[in-house]
């Protein structure tokens, strides 16, 4: 015995239990770790992303595989209109979708219609409406509202996107410059492409879209927003879908776009970090 009066053997066996114990639990902890992470790297998340929000999304998506072990099947699409991949019309076809990621005003209605989790409803960022000219081209100055409306008028052919910032100029931009009459025999919508792409290819002297759809497409050259007092500023919102089989996994996405840390590659991809004015 020690001066304590507990025998020496004593001791050492219960030492040797504890530490017995002790790796018991840590085999245990990674084992429960390690079927976690096994479990995350099965589960795909279905995500569709319109266009605004995608620059952003085609960074952010794989960061968050490595910092989640999810897996992502990223489809793109536009919040409105009628062309095949158009949400619509996937919604329509009942296809399998766990994330929207679209224009704000759009998701709402889905969240109305009970398809999307209404608190799962995030908005992520807006854009304006930008305008592109051909690379190489003259660059004109749109500073304010008269400027602009005589760019268009000079312009031989005008192409703008058939998603909202496309919707609005049509319904709305034109009317307030008092152009929509000259201008609507050279002015098209375009389906499911980039806006930018039209304008590189020469199909489309002028062409409006959202800012962050304009800055990646190689060949145009952004001029830069339209004025103030016609602008409209698209916001981007995400959203889990009510029939997503994996809506924990969703949340956690929506989530981590929606994160503070990702102003700045927001910005960078011309796009203002948050949700529209309260």
């Amino acid at each position: 015995m020690n001066r304590l009066g507990i025998r020496q053997g004593s001791r050492q066996a219960t030492t040797k239990e504890t530490k017995g114990m002790k790796r018991r639990t840590v085999l245990l902890a990674g084992s429960v770790m390690f079927a976690a992470s096994a479990a995350r790297a099965e589960t795909t998340i279905n995500v569709v992303s319109s266009g605004g929000f995608s620059e952003t999304y085609k960074e952010l998506g794989p960061k968050f595989e490595a910092d989640t072990g999810y897996r992502l099947n990223s489809m793109w699409g536009p919040s409105m209109g009628a062309t095949v991949d158009a949400v619509p019309q996937r919604i329509a076809r009942g296809e399998n979708i766990d994330v929207l990621i679209m224009v704000g005003y759009a998701l709402a209605k889905y969240v109305a219609d009970d398809k999307v989790i209404a608190d799962s409803a995030t908005p992520l960022a807006g854009a304006m409406i930008g305008m592109a000219v051909k690379q190489g081209a003259p660059v004109p100055d749109i500073s304010t509202a008269e400027k602009l409306r005589d760019v268009m008028l000079a312009a031989k052919s005008i192409a703008y996107s058939d998603s909202a910032s496309g919707v609005y100029i049509e319904g709305e931009m034109l009317k307030k410059l008092g152009i929509e009459d000259k201008v609507k025999a050279k002015s098209r919508m375009i389906p499911a492409e980039p806006v930018a792409r039209v304008v590189a290819r020469g199909e489309a002297q002028i062409g409006f879209q959202t800012i962050s759809e304009l800055l990646p497409i190689p060949g145009a050259t952004v001029v830069g927003p339209i004025p103030d007092s016609v602008q409209k500023i698209t916001w981007f919102s995400a959203g889990v879908l009510t029939s997503s089989t994996q809506a924990a996994a969703a949340r956690a996405l929506v989530k981590y776009l929606a994160r503070p840390e990702n102003a700045d590659l927001m910005r960078e991809k011309g796009m203002i970090p948050g949700g529209p004015p309260k």
